[in-house]
């Protein structure tokens, strides 16, 4: 769900500088909060301890030490079978350290200048000792009569899919794409609807609903739709301020059409869906003819259960009264005549599924000047709860004057780790252009406003060249394929022959009486 906030602000003016060169300041016009909107009024922007001495004394400070006779001689005595210790054990100091250290020798002390020799010699051979018992240890360990461990069973290969689901899936993905035709329910309401889907899963259609329709494109695994105010407001429930998604390209929400387009009606997607149906699936009558029935992930697909097993009716989750019919598309040249233009119109796209609150909106570079007027807000994502991946917030502004229009701008950009951004956008349109001249060159009271909304961006105007290009490889790739591919033959009509009657195999709509 998305959902926006803008808020009004006070009323600036610009006026030119007076006669003896300082600016004029006009008393602002006051202005009353204007619900929904952020507004914001024109005008200037604001700027360790050593060891004890004494061969006892070293001893007591390591304890794990080969003990040594009064003159400092080390008394080396081989550990017991049961006495190994572990790498390091009686050793203190700092870490890394081969031995402790001592403290200061005095001069001409007697019997103290070999004491640092003979503490490495007893390091030495204490650390041999301990190897030795490792060692030890490590021997029974590898010559022990424990039996050598078994090697694990190596998982058996999974089983191909069933050889009817491999001819089904190419004959889907190899064709010229697929045309449905049915009724969904969308917030309690039926809705007629019509698309058309290339074998890689880009659509083009309509929904309507008496005199409200909303045209469908999809592509990238992404549904998106156009519709006036009306048809958002009824059938796009959870969604907060309609109005701003109305007339434009957004991202389809959840309850519209109810499931996800390209991973229902794709080709290649219910291919991949068939490969994990089993080989004998459950059977039904569709109209006199046998057909499997098979339960996937979103979906129930129905197929004829004799070749080319040709996808009869599409079934979407969570709908019992919703059903497709399905046939192939014969001519591809006009889906991908409708599909290209719409994909163009794509960039800017909003998303209603991200959630912004506005900052307080400013105003920079716009007193006495002509070129433009640049309008800055921070933002921050409120809703969901985590940064999704590709987040973008787009920036709306309109600049007027006593009611009159100025210009509009829009900025965007991505959502950071942290949430919050800063947007920004210029109005640079004519209208501003010429009433900021005429302010200069008439001295008087000319206050202008500024009213805009952070909503969420789903299509970067950058993307829209590389959708394009996809869109054209898949044409290319389908075009030429239908070139040395027969049209089917629908209700008896030769391919060549165009109807803009529902293409369908059967007389009845799949599964009913």
């Amino acid at each position: 769900m998305s959902a926006e906030q803008d808020e009004p602000s006070p009323t600036a003016s610009s006026r030119p500088p007076s006669p003896d060169g300082r600016p004029q300041q006009g008393a602002p016009v006051p202005q009353g909060p204007h619900p929904g909107d952020v507004r914001v009024a024109g005008g200037q922007a604001p700027p360790g301890a050593d060891s004890p001495a004494g061969p006892d004394a070293a001893h007591a400070a390591d304890p794990g030490a080969t003990p040594t006779d009064p003159r400092g001689t080390p008394s080396f005595v081989p550990p017991g079978p049961d006495s190994a210790a572990p790498p390091g054990a009686g050793f203190q100091g700092e870490p890394g350290a081969a031995f402790s250290p001592s403290g200061p020798v005095p001069p001409g002390a007697p019997g103290r200048q070999r004491g640092p020799r003979s503490r490495r010699v007893v390091a030495v051979a204490g650390a041999a000792a301990v190897v030795l018992v490792v060692g030890a240890v490590a021997a029974v360990a590898l010559t022990g009569g424990e039996e050598p461990p078994k090697k694990e069973p190596k998982a058996a290969a999974a089983a191909p899919p069933p050889a009817w689901t491999v001819a089904a899936g190419q004959a889907l993905t190899s064709g010229t794409g697929l045309r449905y035709d049915g009724t969904l329910t969308i917030n309690g309401r039926p809705v007629q609807a019509r698309l058309r889907v290339t074998p890689a899963g880009a659509a083009s259609g309509t929904l309507a609903a008496g005199m409200l329709t909303a045209e469908v494109v999809a592509i990238s695994g992404v549904t998106y739709v156009r519709a006036g105010t009306a048809f958002w407001q009824t059938y796009a429930s959870g969604v907060a301020h309609p109005e701003y998604y109305a007339g434009r390209w957004a991202k389809a929400p959840a309850s519209m059409p109810g499931f996800d387009v390209p991973d229902v009606l794709g080709p290649k997607a219910i291919a991949k869906a068939l490969r994990k149906a089993p080989a004998n699936p459950p059977t039904e009558n569709v109209n006199g003819v046998r057909a499997f029935k098979v339960k996937a992930s979103g979906a129930e697909y129905v197929l004829t259960a004799e070749a080319p097993y040709r996808l009869l009716a599409v079934r979407p989750d969570g709908r019992a009264a919703q059903r497709f019919t399905v046939a192939p598309v014969a001519t591809p040249a006009p889906l991908f005549a409708e599909l290209r233009p719409r994909v163009a119109r794509l960039g800017g796209a909003a998303d209603p599924g991200l959630r912004f609150t506005p900052g307080k909106l400013a105003f920079s570079n716009c007193e006495q000047n002509t070129s433009g007027c640049t309008v800055n807000m921070p933002a921050t994502l409120t809703e969901p709860a985590t940064v999704p991946d590709g987040a973008r917030a787009a920036l709306r502004a309109a600049i007027s004057s006593k009611g009159e229009p100025l210009g509009t701008c829009t900025g965007s950009g991505p959502v950071p780790a942290n949430r919050s951004l800063v947007l920004r956008c210029t109005v640079t349109s004519k209208l501003w252009r010429h009433w900021m001249r005429a302010a200069l060159d008439n001295p008087g009271s000319y206050p202008y406003e500024a009213k805009a909304r952070v909503v969420g961006e789903a299509v970067d105007v950058a993307d829209v060249p590389k959708l394009l290009a996809r869109v054209d490889r898949e044409r290319k790739a389908v075009m030429k394929a239908a070139q040395g591919t027969p049209g089917p033959t629908v209700s008896g009509e030769p391919s060549v022959k165009r109807s803009e009657r529902p293409e369908i195999a059967t007389s009845q709509t799949p599964g009913t009486p």
